[in-house]
């Protein structure tokens, strides 16, 4: 197993490429243990993805659960971790420092902070506090004694504020702070992620796994993104095939869905 430094090293290495790589979202230790196994090279949390896994509702698992959620993940495979942090747990930028600091404890490499409330009035923080945020957070990661890549969220298009125009500005100002990736969840066409990744000089995460999202890892490679993650997509993928498979036993009395599942021998051995 390689150590803490090693993994930072190793998942900073990753932005520095001159392609695209992916990194997708387990929502629990089978899944990690799954992605490991199939030749990802890093892993990052989903905390809708594990809200479901626990029968909860996205944004209202606590920072303890989810910290334990994320130190298991980094436990279970040699790979590096990246943690969804939502908004680190609080309004003030000395809750975001925290949960950097206590994410780093549990053994992930990087984490992200998002400049959502989390209410539904006023659900994205004024730009000022937005940026306060990040810069605590950026302060908390390289207080660490190894490499924790900062990812700094926008989060206006996941709450109804499609202003491409503000959101570049935000992570304009999130890079001056310091963060060391930039993502702003979301975007939906070529045209709105190549504008954001000209706007920057720091590497950008692309959400794919969306509805009507179609852009491959080539695609996004040509235009400069340096990181595609797909948030709750696989965990919402697992969860649509196991309701289509109910639906058929309650509906239709009949089990067909069975010939699509794994077979236990393979998931045994990705477990192994």
């Amino acid at each position: 197993m390689p150590t803490q430094a090693e993994k930072g090293r190793a998942f900073r290495a990753l932005h520095e490429r001159d392609h695209a790589f992916i990194i997708p979202n387990p929502w629990d230790a089978g899944s990690a243990r799954i992605l490991a196994y199939l030749g990802f090279e890093a892993l990052a949390s989903t905390s809708m993805g594990y809200a479901f896994s626990i029968g909860m509702r996205d944004n209202t698992v606590g920072r303890e659960d989810i910290l334990e959620h994320i130190a298991v993940l980094a436990s279970r495979t040699d790979l590096p971790v990246n943690a969804d942090l939502e908004n680190g747990f609080g309004d003030d930028p000395s809750a975001a420092a925290e949960t950097i600091r206590l994410a780093a404890a549990a053994g992930v490499v990087g984490g992200s902070i998002e400049d959502a409330t989390g209410r539904e009035e006023g659900p994205i923080y004024c730009f000022e506090h937005a940026v306060a945020r990040v810069e605590a957070a950026v302060e908390a990661a390289r207080s660490l004694p190894f490499t924790f890549t900062l990812t700094a969220r926008a989060e206006n298009y996941l709450h109804g504020k499609p202003d491409i125009k503000d959101t570049i500005k935000r992570l304009q100002a999130y890079q001056e702070a310091g963060a060391d990736v930039l993502y702003a969840p979301g975007l939906r066409t070529k045209d709105e992620i190549a504008e954001v990744v000209h706007a920057v000089d720091r590497p950008v995460n692309a959400l794919m796994g969306l509805q009507g999202v179609l852009l491959s890892q080539a695609e996004l490679s040509e235009i400069g993104v340096k990181r595609i993650s797909v948030g709750s997509a696989l965990a919402r993928a697992a969860l649509g095939a196991f309701v289509r498979a109910a639906k058929e036993m309650k509906e239709r009395g009949t089990f067909d869905f069975a010939d699509q599942a794994a077979s236990s021998r393979e998931i045994s051995k990705m477990m192994a």
